[in-house]
This record gives C-alpha cells, structure tokens and sequence, in this order.
C-alpha cells in the first residue's frame, strides 16, 4: 500500500502525509455493531487526570471487532473497512448463519475471500486455527494468551509473530519486540500479518492534525518550575549531570515498570535480550 502526499502549499503540507484508502470498499459502517465512545479526556470515574496530554478530538463510533471466531465458522469477506479506534483495517465478514462480524484485516485480504476458523480449517493465510494445528516457522497475528478469551497480541497495523518451535503443552511465539514467548497450543491465532503496514510511515505534518487524534500539548520539565518538576527551575537549563525524572520525582530512564511478575515464566527470552543483539 502506497502513501499519498501533498502538494506543497503551506510548510505543514510540505511534510504532511496520509494512508492510500485504495483497499477501502465500504465507507459507511454497520449500524448495529458500533457503540457510542464517550471522551474520558484521560480521566478515571473520579474526575482525576490519570494519563496526561489527551483530550478533545474529533468524535467517533467504536466497531465492535470479534477478536474470537467461534470454531466452526465459515464467513464470507463483504467489505473493508477503516477504522478510526485502531491502525488497522477491519474486515466486514458475514458468517453461515447470516450474521455479520467485523474482523482485524490481514494483509492482501480480499473481497469475496472465504475465511474458516478451527482446528479442521485449511492452512491458508487469514484462517484462524489452534497454534498446534499451525506449521512451525509460520507468522501469525491476533493471538490469544489464554484459551477462549480472543485474541490479545499482535492486533496493530503490519504487525506478526512468527511460531518458532511447538514443546509439548506450549508453542514459542517470536513477537513484533524480538521477545520470545511461551503460549499454550490450544491458543488460536489468525494465519499471516496484519495489513495496513505503511501505517508506521505516515508523517502527521501539523500540530492540527494530532489535536484532532485527541493529543494536547506537551512541556518539557526543564522548562517549568521547581515547584511544577523536579528538573525545573534554575538560572539555566538541566545539565546532562542529572538523570531525567518524572513529575513525580521517579526515574524516567531504565527504570522497571513491569508489574504482573507471574507471567515471567513464560518469558524464554526477553525483549531487552533481542535489542542488545
């Protein structure tokens, strides 16, 4: 998929890109599977600022996506979608009971494509199957992490993972990361990658164009007050002496964030572990 560009009429233009909607096929979207997303703002049900610099935006329905076909499915491709919630296509499929679902599109989906999900399901990309029903060395996307809950991981725009080996009660899963990870076999995870891969390439080009995403400004701490930031304040700017904090005075380089520590375990090898390769 290409990006299409601007013509040069004002400096935000010059730099300004977009995605090609050539494999749109459908602009209006299904009445019944969209639902009202009301604007939190980055706020909890107390009124509290939990996740800084969003708000307004422009409103949008949310697409109820099946990220778990039922085994047994046989759908039909009606349509391609965009999808305002997420960076990936959703694909418009009709099943063999009449009823309509919206799906994460693969890469070089097509209309009037048949897509079959199961243990029985033929190996063809876009079928989704159990991890041990699927060929080692194979990529695969929208993957579950527990049985029957739907996929979890490996949703974004040209996004996969590629099945490494199959151990018993588990398969390793190479992640978009470089991470290494130990899944249950019964998992069910969609053939090939996501499309939409030239979303990573889109230049917004404006300040406009990201407060219209929902994103508000942002102010660097050096450049606050002490009593605003632990790096603000002073006759000049921070020196590189002090290590970069938070607002809240933590550390805001190298420090550990990751908190479910039970899901270490299936951990083979860490992303951090791929990157100083």
């Amino acid at each position: 998929m290409a990006i299409k560009t601007y013509k040069p009429t004002s400096n935000a233009r010059r730099n300004m890109t977009t995605q090609d909607t050539a494999m749109v096929t459908a602009k209006k979207p299904i009445r019944s599977l969209l639902r009202v997303k009301k604007s939190q703002a980055g706020r909890n049900n107390m009124g509290r600022i939990t996740t800084r610099h969003r708000g307004g935006g422009v409103k949008k329905f949310y697409r109820l996506v099946n990220f778990k076909l039922d085994p047994g499915t046989v759908a039909k491709v009606e349509a391609i979608e965009y999808d305002p919630n997420r960076s990936a296509r959703i694909a418009r499929i009709k099943d063999q009971h009449g009823l309509y679902h919206y799906i994460i599109a693969g890469s070089n989906i097509a209309v009037g494509q048949t897509i079959q999900s199961g243990a029985d399901a033929p190996i063809e990309h876009h079928n989704r199957m159990p991890l041990k029903s699927i060929p080692a060395g194979s990529f695969v996307y929208n993957i579950e992490l527990q049985e029957g809950r739907g996929g979890q991981i490996v949703r974004s725009a040209g996004a996969k993972a590629q099945l490494v080996a199959k151990e018993g009660d588990y398969a390793q899963l190479r992640l978009p990361s470089g991470e290494i990870r130990k899944v249950r076999v019964e998992c069910m995870a969609s053939i090939g990658s996501v499309g939409n891969e030239q979303h990573q390439n889109i230049k917004l080009g404006s300040a406009g164009r990201r407060r219209k995403m929902g994103w508000r400004p942002s102010v660097h701490g050096k450049a606050m007050n002490p009593a605003d930031h632990p790096m603000g304040g002073g006759e000049g700017k921070t020196g590189p002496g002090r290590n970069p904090k938070t607002p809240w005075g933590k550390p805001a380089i190298g420090y550990k964030t990751r908190r479910r520590q039970s899901t270490t375990k299936y951990i083979v090898r860490s992303r951090h572990e791929a990157k100083r390769k």
